[in-house]
């Protein structure tokens, strides 16, 4: 069979479109420029404490301590590109008790480089959510990356006596959000 002219003439068109292509000179001296400014949100900590784990040998214990280690800023990516840092914390309690809740980060001496308090009123039968946010920039930033510990101390406030079978729990679910500027 013989090919028929026109479209002999239109493959010919199409072949020479895609052989035909527009080019500049490239500057690679722009990634110099380049800034990314990242965020990351990652889980901090989290507890549950029930109602009965206040009461040790039939003694109500006021105070609920945890200590952990907190050296993300060991990495030297971390305290380079940091620029700010919200954390987050919502703590809920159908404890019929009121509490304060502490955070403290401390330094490698133990010096306390910020701390933040948290009142938790008493359950009441209606839903008793707590959210507060510290953010840090600046001086406070530079504070927080000399931080190697992470103290929480839940205080129990004055208030109806608990037993070891008192209802409720204290639970608490915090986040951090990280935003990086990397050059």
């Amino acid at each position: 069979m013989k090919p028929y002219p026109h479209n002999m003439f239109l493959k010919l068109i199409t072949v020479a479109i895609l052989f035909c292509s527009c080019a500049s000179d490239l500057d690679f001296d722009q990634t110099k420029d380049l800034t990314l400014k990242p965020a990351v949100v990652a889980n901090l900590t989290y507890f549950d404490v029930k109602a009965n784990e206040f009461i040790d040998n039939g003694t109500e214990q006021d105070v609920f301590f945890d200590a952990k280690d907190f050296d993300i800023f060991r990495d030297n990516f971390f305290r380079d590109n940091l620029k700010k840092a919200e954390f987050n914390f919502d703590i809920e309690n159908t404890i019929s008790r009121a509490y304060i809740v502490s955070f403290v980060f401390l330094d490698e001496n133990n010096q306390v480089m910020h701390d933040t308090e948290i009142n938790v009123p008493a359950y009441a039968n209606i839903p008793n959510n707590v959210k507060h946010t510290d953010v840090f920039e600046n001086e406070t930033l530079d504070l927080l990356k000399k931080s190697i510990k992470l103290e929480i101390r839940v205080t129990m406030l004055a208030g109806a006596p608990l037993t070891a079978n008192s209802s409720g729990n204290l639970k608490l679910r915090s986040g951090a959000t990280l935003y990086f500027e990397i050059k």
